[in-house]
């Protein structure tokens, strides 16, 4: 197949044409500013000649002398630049004319275009000048206008030569770098599918043209592959061929909209992820079969690895997968999944000597029971298709709010582990005083974190974010082993003073949780009765029994349990019935009840009766005055925590107040 006009001459046509208008525009204005300074410079000179004579010439018209005035104009010949003098009486009447070249033609064209000829006129005074001068005379002086003329036409034919070759030159290169970055490989195309022989036009695939990877050219190329790969799956279903898609053992679209039927009639919370794998199909045309089979097997199994057991990966076109996730209840949780998924396929991979880097783009779309099985399925992959626009390797849900919610939520945690890992958080300690006697019996370890200003203390709803990020666990965990090491570094030196550590509902009910406890005792070889557990009520605990079996293992090794904030949530008084099965050492009384105190006590008086009837030891917290301590100290209460006494101070502070070498704890 031949053209009949080629792609080169017409882009060379409108790159001339274009190229011609930018540069005669940009001539146009270099030579108006070139012929505006010449006339400015030839004003200039025309002005410093005729002040040279102006005050000669002004005495010799003041007296009327005629032929000496003429005498005092002759001396402006050599200068070559003026062609006329005249001297004009205020009167406009002509006194003096002299003419010094010879008028040549100029164009009327060229006249009135660049104003020509240059003229100058300077008043002539009397050498007395009065109050208000008048003039005698004006000197007007008229510069060569051939000489202007010759000027413009010697730059308009060095811009018309400049003109021309700036032209050519920028035709040639623009034409050539398009030719080849565009016209070459579209006739590479061109003559591959005019050559082609008509058994390989069903499937055939087009090589991805070098540097044309994510450009119009790279589009045309993987359209045109994808279009030939489903009319080879037609024409191979037709014909009862085996697909020439690389295939995995993967489920298929069809079992897949099972599975969401059924997630659908059950109403599941869930999570579906559509995986759109770019290298795929990318690679259509450039990999050999057995090549693309590998890097696809590959890849099935490392998707598969970061998959929990309940998900399901199945692989509903030849590069795109779909992973049906139970389980993802929350965005966060799916975009962390989409995270590792990613970084899964992302790692360099050698296929049969060839190094190559998969990227994917990757669509969420969470199900709340509002979605029929179709519905769901278009979501994910639409947000795919959105996540791909945005470029390479991104993840995207299909509602912006959930997205926004994810990233919100995952930069959270990404601040709570960089404080983590920084040194940001700390443990201060909040003293725990006898209160018949005042001595310093133990202490409170609470959580602080450094803020921008460099001071520590702990922010509002802070507790709540590490919760609901999920990180309740590894940040408690933290708190607990910096405590033991805390106990440890006293213990060497002889002080047995006990220490009481904040639990959450969260940490009590992870599964290791008894076994890191028990491995944090016998690390730092401290003294069990010396660590106080308060189980906080960061959640109900709804089931005593799953209570008992997780503390009672840690009471037996020695470890006291609190429990804290007493008559507040799990651990309130309308579930007193459990309380005599729980294995619990210390109540503490709840900072609400004691504020009441000592005008509204019924309720306080109650928590003491029931813990003597349990013989638990009891701390009131946040005791802030002098009633509050006199009233609990005759109320059998045995120790208080609280302002009254002192805030939460650094670990080094509580020492250097509370310990000394020979006198461990003192009074307050």
């Amino acid at each position: 197949m031949r053209v009949s006009r080629s792609l080169t001459i017409k882009q060379m046509a409108m790159v001339s044409a274009v190229t011609m208008v930018f540069v005669f525009v940009f001539c146009v204005i270099l030579l108006f500013h070139s012929v505006q300074q010449n006339r400015y410079n030839t004003a200039s000179q025309l002005e410093s000649i005729a002040r040279s004579v102006r005050e000669p010439l002004s005495a010799a018209i003041l007296k009327g002398d005629i032929p000496d005035a003429e005498t005092i104009i002759k001396r402006i010949q050599p200068a070559g630049i003026v062609s006329r003098a005249d001297v004009v009486l205020p009167n406009q009447f002509q006194a003096l004319r002299m003419s010094f070249i010879p008028e040549r033609p100029v164009p009327m064209m060229i006249m009135r275009l660049f104003e020509l000829p240059v003229q100058i006129s300077l008043p002539l005074y009397s050498l007395e000048r009065p109050a208000n001068p008048q003039p005698l005379a004006y000197l007007v002086l008229q510069a060569d206008a051939y000489r202007m003329h010759k000027f413009v036409m010697s730059w308009i034919s060095t811009l018309v030569t400049t003109y021309l070759l700036l032209t050519l030159i920028l035709t040639v290169a623009l034409t050539w770098c398009i030719n080849r970055l565009i016209v070459h490989p579209l006739r590479k195309i061109a003559r591959e599918l005019d050559s082609l022989a008509p058994q390989d036009q069903v499937g055939h695939q087009l090589a991805l043209p070098r540097l044309h990877h994510d450009d119009e050219i790279g589009m045309l190329v993987r359209s045109y592959n994808i279009n030939q790969q489903r009319l080879l799956r037609q024409h191979d279903e037709l014909n009862s061929n085996a697909t020439r898609f690389p295939v995995s053992d993967l489920p298929n679209k069809a079992f897949l909209m099972a599975l969401l039927e059924q997630t659908v009639a059950r109403q599941q919370t869930t999570a579906l992820m559509a995986v759109a794998c770019e290298t795929l199909q990318d690679t259509a045309g450039v990999l050999k079969e057995s090549q693309r089979e590998m890097l696809l097997l590959t890849l099935v199994e490392k998707i598969k690895s970061v998959l929990a057991p309940r998900m399901i990966l199945t692989q509903v076109s030849g590069y795109d997968f779909v992973i049906l996730a139970h389980g993802v209840k929350e965005p966060w949780h799916a975009i962390t999944l989409g995270q590792q998924v990613l970084t899964v396929i992302n790692e360099r991979l050698p296929i049969q000597g060839i190094q190559l880097r998969p990227s994917a783009s990757i669509g969420l779309a969470m199900y709340y029971g509002d979605l029929t099985a179709e519905q769901l399925y278009r979501r994910a992959f639409s947000a795919a298709f959105t996540a791909r626009r945005k470029g390479k390797n991104q993840i995207q849900f299909f509602e912006p709010e959930q997205m926004e919610k994810a990233q919100q939520r995952l930069t959270e945690e990404s601040d709570i582990l960089t404080a983590l890992d920084n040194d940001h958080f700390a443990i201060w300690l909040q003293p725990q005083v006898n209160l018949a006697t005042g001595e310093v019996t133990s202490a409170e370890a609470l959580l602080r974190v450094k803020q921008a200003d460099g001071s520590w203390e702990l922010p509002e709803g802070l507790i709540e974010r590490i919760e609901s990020c999920g990180l309740m666990v590894t940040v408690g965990y933290w708190v607990l082993e910096e405590s033991c090491r805390q106990l440890s570094a006293w213990q060497e030196r002889g002080i047995n003073m006990p220490l009481s550590v904040n639990l959450s509902a969260l940490q009590l009910m992870h599964p290791t949780m008894v076994s890191e406890m028990l491995e944090l005792i016998n690390r730092y070889r401290i003294k069990p009765d010396t660590l106080i557990l308060e189980v906080t009520e960061s959640r109900r605990i709804d089931d005593p029994n799953e209570a008992v079996a997780i503390l009672k293992p840690l009471r037996n090794a020695g470890i006291r349990i609190a429990l804290d904030d007493f008559g507040m949530g799990y651990a309130g008084l309308r579930q007193l019935q459990h309380m005599k099965t729980l294995p619990v050492d210390v109540l503490k009384i709840d900072k609400t009840f004691v504020d009441g105190l000592p005008d509204d006590s019924s309720m306080v008086e109650a928590i003491i009766q029931m813990a003597r009837s349990l013989n638990l030891h009891v701390i009131a917290e946040g005791v802030e005055t002098e009633a509050q301590r006199n009233w609990l100290a005759k109320a059998g209460v045995e120790s208080g925590q609280g302002f009254l006494f002192a805030k939460a101070v650094p670990t080094e502070e509580f020492e250097k107040r509370y310990f000394s070498d020979d006198n461990p704890p003192a009074k307050v």
